[in-house]
């Protein structure tokens, strides 16, 4: 399954479906998605680059959005055409999968991380017997979602522009609860803004529609195998999306120069403490999606012992992500969203 450079519309508010893409846009960008807390001390070590930092340049020119990483690798999106290019710019290759196949892989890796986060809760709840009763489903309760924005004043420079800072916080919990008393999952964006940039509407526009048709909602630098496994560690984070989707556009008028999204799981009794500390890099020992899946057992099992260890609950920094804009431009030409002259297709 492909690791894609997605989604900016989530972290730059979305907005109402527009009927067409007309301007043109490029953005030099670096992006950085880190997980949190069990789950991110295994899934990080498969998302080192984005980790550190990838830096890439993505170019949006009518129904076509192309991302080139160095000189290494790219990728060119066609929405009308419902097809991705993976190019290998060394070899002069590209490979080509359908939106339809693409969200065949999306919906296999739902099923095993619900399958595998399932067994990891029966497992930590009671060591995994058959007679231990299920958790209860957190999608089963009624939530009550928060929503609250404010420009706090604060001036800084960024990449030679002048950007002022709006912070939003989007807060779920069980209905009828405070935050403190039933737990819940917050997620604050930090977004400095300013007026004397090209306008990335048409990136997140692209990346919005790109999204509707494909996976839904997402956040930028996650692959589709780190969003399923986070979505079924934390149904609670589906709410805040929506309601980021939803609000996302009251933000102060301009454009994100730099956008800073953390995601908070919430036990109860914590509203109150500072999140623990994402956890350190490290070296991957075994890659691929199934490796992933392999260590929930491990996962499991430290969890459990925390538990018998009557170790207190923290409040923990579940998913994070960091949007920079290093340029942008609205200098496009067809030939930024085309597949390179030369290049010669590998199947599948």
């Amino acid at each position: 399954m492909r690791r894609s450079p997605f989604l900016l519309a989530l972290c730059v508010g979305l907005v109402g479906v527009t009927s067409g893409l007309s301007a043109d846009v490029r953005s030099d960008q670096r992006v950085k998605f880190q997980l949190g807390g069990m789950l991110g001390k295994m899934v990080n070590m498969f998302s080192k680059g984005a980790r550190e930092g990838v830096v890439s340049t993505v170019a949006v020119k009518g129904n076509r959005k192309a991302t080139m990483n160095g000189d290494t690798s790219g990728q060119i999106i066609d929405l009308s055409e419902e097809k991705i290019y993976d190019l290998d710019l060394k070899k002069k290759t590209y490979k080509v999968t359908t939106f339809a196949e693409l969200r065949r892989q999306m919906q296999e890796a739902q099923r095993e991380a619900e399958k595998n986060a399932k067994e990891m809760q029966r497992e930590t709840a009671g060591g995994g017997g058959a007679e231990t009763p299920a958790q209860k489903d957190p999608n089963e309760k009624e939530l009550d979602v928060d929503f609250d924005i404010k420009n706090t004043g604060e001036t800084r420079t960024i990449n030679g522009f002048n950007t002022t800072k709006g912070v939003m916080t989007i807060t779920v919990r069980e209905k009828g609860k405070t935050l403190n008393d039933a737990g819940g999952l917050v997620m604050t964006t930090d977004m400095w803004m300013t007026p004397g940039a090209p306008s990335t509407k048409d990136l997140a526009d692209f990346d919005r529609k790109y999204a509707e048709k494909v996976y839904g909602l997402t956040v930028t630098g996650a692959s589709a195998q780190d969003m399923a496994m986070a979505m079924a560690m934390y149904p609670q984070m589906k709410p805040a999306l929506d309601r980021m989707a939803k609000e996302g556009s009251k933000m102060p008028p301009g454009t994100a120069i730099l956008t800073e999204m953390r995601m908070e799981s919430v036990p109860p009794g914590t509203a109150n403490q500072a999140a623990d500390a994402l956890p350190a890099p490290e070296e991957p020992k075994k890659k691929g999606l199934g490796g992933m899946l392999g260590g929930l057992k491990k996962m499991a099992e430290q969890a459990e012992k925390n538990q018998n260890s009557n170790a207190k609950p923290q409040r923990t920094i579940v998913m994070s992500t960091s949007i920079e804009m290093l340029k942008l431009t609205t200098d496009v030409d067809a030939a930024s969203v085309a597949i390179p002259t030369g290049f010669k297709e590998v199947k599948n």
